[in-house]
């Protein structure tokens, strides 16, 4: 087959759920929710370019499940049916030309901007380094009682979700938010039934999935989006990525979502975490987590394996599948500049704007992940307003809107919460 055809092949999820191609929208922070948090007409224009654009599948930016626990202003929360219409319009514009649409569903923990929420919460009360503190507060440590509180509010996002229509659910436990801080032997230093050994830290992981199948039935997906490890001293290793996708397998989970990295360590956006010398072959390649994909095919079975972060052309995605390695490959960045991306590839076609590190000239900034959420959010804004991305936008003037924008809006946020 040639790339076109080895990407336009369909794949069935394990419970029966069709993908009618190959190449999956991967999820970024679209903060188009209103201050209050509630879905937007800008997400129904947003997610219906990318459903007319010809991807297979469409993973939403992190939903969250409490308005106590904001990643940032803008974020969309679901933990009642108060905006359950307003649901519907998003995944019927999202579904659009038979479209899978998950909604993704996250708690930030510790990881939310300083004076956001009123305050933060994490599995242990563990400081940002250095460079990030003054950005993140030290959170407070979770109770046990407040952790199965939180488990139940996954489990009642993902059943509104299925309610409004979606297609499917993920878990965000990736990135550094909550069920990675949870996982990770950096974040998670408790000694009780939820840490202090590979297995508790898995334990609640473990429990958010059971309980979103509890409330979600046993026909409707749900994935997860799971680092490769951290890239962090003292952090969540290959090994205990590995062993976690085993447990999830295990449990029932439906597709597994390969990343890597967190804020402190961006290793999601291209920026090189390794300290030891990189081979030839592996820079050859384009996805920056082909490696760990592989192995962890030898423990998903018959899982599907989807793989995000670094795919620029179509020779590089159809390899990645007709290796075996992975069976859908994840888009992100490139989508934010070209929405019907998926369609032109399918045609035979390539990606007209390369994915570039976003620079402000500043080298602090330029080091964080922060910044590449930063410009690109800018341009999901843009085409949710019914504009044309602008893939030559400034980073520093990207940030320095951002800046002004993003302290507003939280200071209005706050205002509304008061």
């Amino acid at each position: 087959m040639n790339p076109q055809q080895t990407l336009a092949q369909p794949l069935t999820l394990p419970r029966g759920a069709p993908l009618k191609n190959r190449i999956a929208k991967s999820a970024m922070s679209e903060a188009l929710g209103t201050l209050d948090n509630r879905p937007t007409a800008k997400l129904e224009r947003l997610y219906g370019a990318w459903a007319d654009g010809g991807v297979g599948l469409c993973i939403t930016g992190n939903v969250m499940i409490d308005r106590r626990a904001l990643g940032e202003p803008g974020n969309v929360v679901v933990e009642d049916e108060r905006d359950l219409d307003a649901l519907r319009r998003w995944a019927s514009a999202g579904s659009r030309d038979g479209t899978a649409l998950w909604m993704q569903i996250n708690h930030p923990g510790k990881q939310s901007p300083k004076g956001l929420n009123k305050q933060n919460v994490a599995p242990s009360a563990i400081a940002f380094g250095a460079e990030m503190a003054a950005f993140f507060s030290t959170p407070r440590e979770l109770q046990p009682a407040e952790i199965e509180e939180i488990i139940v509010r996954y489990g009642r996002t993902a059943g509104i979700a299925k309610q409004a229509g979606f297609s499917g659910v993920q878990i965000h436990g990736a990135h550094g938010y909550l069920v990675s801080q949870f996982l990770s032997p950096h974040h998670n230093r408790r000694e009780d039934a939820w840490g202090g050994s590979p297995d508790k830290r898995r334990r609640f992981v473990l429990a958010v999935l059971a309980e979103m199948r509890r409330q979600v039935g046993a026909d409707f997906p749900i994935g997860i989006k799971l680092n490769s490890a951290d890239f962090q001293r003292g952090g969540f290793s290959e090994e205990e990525s590995l062993d976690a996708i085993r447990a999830l397998v295990a449990a029932g989970i439906d597709l597994v979502e390969i990343s890597g990295g967190t804020y402190e360590a961006p290793a999601m956006t291209g920026v090189p975490q390794q300290r030891t010398p990189v081979k030839d072959s592996t820079r050859r390649r384009e996805a920056y987590f082909l490696e760990f994909a592989e192995k962890a095919r030898a423990v998903v079975g018959s899982v599907p394996l989807m793989l995000t972060g670094g795919f620029r052309s179509a020779d590089g995605m159809a390899e990645a599948i007709s290796s075996g390695a992975v069976d859908l490959v994840g888009l992100a960045r490139s989508l934010a500049m070209e929405p019907d991306l998926p369609s032109r590839l399918l045609a035979g076609g390539e990606p007209h704007h390369t994915v570039r590190p976003i620079r402000t000239g500043i080298a602090l900034i330029d080091r964080m992940a922060l910044m590449e959420v930063a410009w690109y959010t800018r341009q999901l804004r843009r085409i949710g307003e019914g504009r044309a991305p602008k893939p030559r936008e400034s980073g520093l003037a990207a940030f320095a809107v951002g800046l002004v924008e993003n302290g507003w809006n939280s200071f209005q946020t706050r205002r509304l919460r008061a």
